[in-house]
């Protein structure tokens, strides 16, 4: 096992919550227009099997940092990214727009991967190339990318 130099992970209650209430709406109007439109409940039952792989794959946003690798991923990890330390020119804190979203995005900065709120880390890489990380500490995530650049 190699040695952490930061670990984090975010989690996305509010998904949660959004999903939950969006699932039952869903199922409620199962129940009404069942009985009406018996084929529309298979439209109405995939809504809610779609809900709920959204929840699983975006239920955490995890980041690690070891001597080598900055690493992020969602949820149990079905969506996973990497990136070598060695490859990074530097890390800034910022904001996101609202209108860039949350989950996976491509931004006019590059790609964001956030579960929560506005703040972010652009990490810009040495062939010109940038990314951003969403995170409720960015100032941490920061500090800690800028160090793992900066090791020999």
């Amino acid at each position: 096992m190699t040695d952490t130099h930061y670990h984090h992970r975010q989690s996305g209650r509010w998904l949660w919550s959004l999903m939950a209430v969006l699932t039952l709406a869903i199922l409620l109007l199962m129940s009404v227009v069942a009985r009406r439109e018996p084929g529309l409940v298979w439209l109405l039952g995939g809504l809610c099997a779609v809900n709920l792989l959204i929840v699983a794959a975006f239920s955490s946003f995890t980041i690690e940092i070891d001597q080598h690798e900055l690493r992020w991923r969602f949820g149990g990890g079905w969506f996973r990214r990497r990136a070598r330390l060695a490859d990074l020119q530097d890390a800034t804190i910022t904001r996101t727009r609202w209108i860039d979203g949350w989950g996976i995005r491509l931004t006019r900065r590059g790609w964001l991967y956030n579960i929560v709120g506005l703040d972010a880390v652009l990490v810009r890489r040495r062939d010109g190339s940038s990314f951003l990380l969403g995170s409720d500490e960015p100032e941490r995530l920061a500090a800690a990318i800028n160090r793992g650049i900066a090791q020999p």
